[in-house]
């Protein structure tokens, strides 16, 4: 596949990105390269090969939602290393499961195979393994299973008992959440979110939104109203790794509300698929969000947000968006306007 000179700049500086000490940055390049695809892989397995461990976590995840043959040798690599790559690696390897090479699908289907079977490697990379084969053949799980409850470790005899409960737990706080029954405990369905929303229909997640945010309204306790804007920040999340704009109101809504910082999440939401109708919430989050040294991080991620749509859609200075703008929140404008000349270079996280 040809790269444009253009895009392929576009990249090495989203790969740039995975190594940021910012999460919103971070996790908006993740986001953004995901959207990219196949025309990203390439330069992610070369980069993962010079990156510091953390950053080779990132590029895993980008891996894992990209979902193509070239990261396999990536991958089996990052399943050899122990540890939280090895982890990170078996849901890679999953994402490649049902590859329409067959030898891909195979040699992953081996490798977690092997790796959830030997004894000799760490217990939670052993259950990362079998956990990566939830979605396979009953009659290839239910071998492993088996074998794993027959284990001379407990520690891996319990939990592979408790896995495809998990595994069915989950599912059912999904198809719950779906058709309209949302669990009592945010958390349980922050979970579902992570495991099922990459498949899910859009429009699907767009109902979860709405039913996430009349849930989060009915909450009375400020920590259950946080734990369910988390859950709809991760759907957010969720709708941006896929390009996906059909919730765009609902963040516009949420920006314009905003009196405090919000979940990452919901930056990373804007930096990817926001567009000119979120900027005058910004600027609205923004004014509101001054007084307090400790909103100072707060205001420039907002800055870095407004600044990121306004390049992406091209948006001329003499747009109506952009006098709006400067019409309702004047003190907002003149400090966003700027944001691109005064940001400084962002920190990245140092190497190990």
């Amino acid at each position: 596949m040809s790269i444009t000179p253009s895009s392929s700049g576009e990249i090495r500086a989203l790969i740039a990105s995975l190594s940021s000490s910012d999460e919103v940055r971070r996790e908006s390049a993740v986001a953004r390269l995901a959207i990219m695809g196949p025309r990203a892989v390439d330069r992610l397995v070369k980069s993962y090969g010079e990156a510091d461990r953390d950053t080779r976590l990132t590029i895993l995840r980008v891996a894992e939602t990209i979902g193509d043959a070239r990261s396999l040798p990536m991958s089996l690599s990052a399943l050899g290393e122990g540890g939280d790559l090895a982890v990170a690696a078996a849901t890679t390897l999953r994402a490649l499961l049902d590859a329409p090479v067959e030898s891909v699908a195979t040699r992953a289907l081996d490798a977690l195979i092997a790796t959830a079977l030997d004894s000799s490697t760490e217990r939670r990379v052993r259950m990362a393994a079998f956990e990566a084969l939830q979605d396979m053949p009953v009659g290839i799980r239910d071998r492993v299973g088996e074998a794993l409850r027959s284990d001379a470790d407990p520690g891996i005899q319990a939990s592979a008992a408790e896995t495809p409960r998990d595994a069915a737990a989950a599912d059912a706080v999904w198809q719950d959440a779906i058709g309209g029954r949302l669990p009592e405990d945010p958390a349980t369905l922050r979970e579902a979110v992570r495991l099922r929303a990459p498949a899910a229909p859009l429009i699907t997640l767009q109902k979860l939104v709405d039913a996430v945010r009349s849930r989060q309204g009915e909450s009375t306790t400020r920590t259950r109203i946080d734990a369910w804007r988390q859950v709809r920040g991760a759907l957010h999340q969720a709708l941006a790794l896929r390009g996906s704009r059909v919730a765009v109101y609902d963040l516009r809504e949420t920006f314009a509300d905003a009196t405090d910082p919000l979940p990452a999440a919901f930056l990373a939401a804007a930096h990817v698929v926001g567009d000119e109708t979120c900027l005058e919430p910004i600027a609205a989050a923004w004014t509101a969000g001054g007084g307090a040294n400790d909103q100072s991080r707060w205001r420039h991620q907002l800055g870095a947000a407004y600044d990121a749509i306004v390049k992406r859609e091209k948006i001329s200075p003499r747009s109506a968006a952009l006098k709006r703008v400067t019409t309702r929140f004047p003190e907002a404008a003149e400090a966003l306007n700027t944001t691109s000349r005064t940001r400084p270079r962002p920190k990245t996280r140092g190497r190990t």
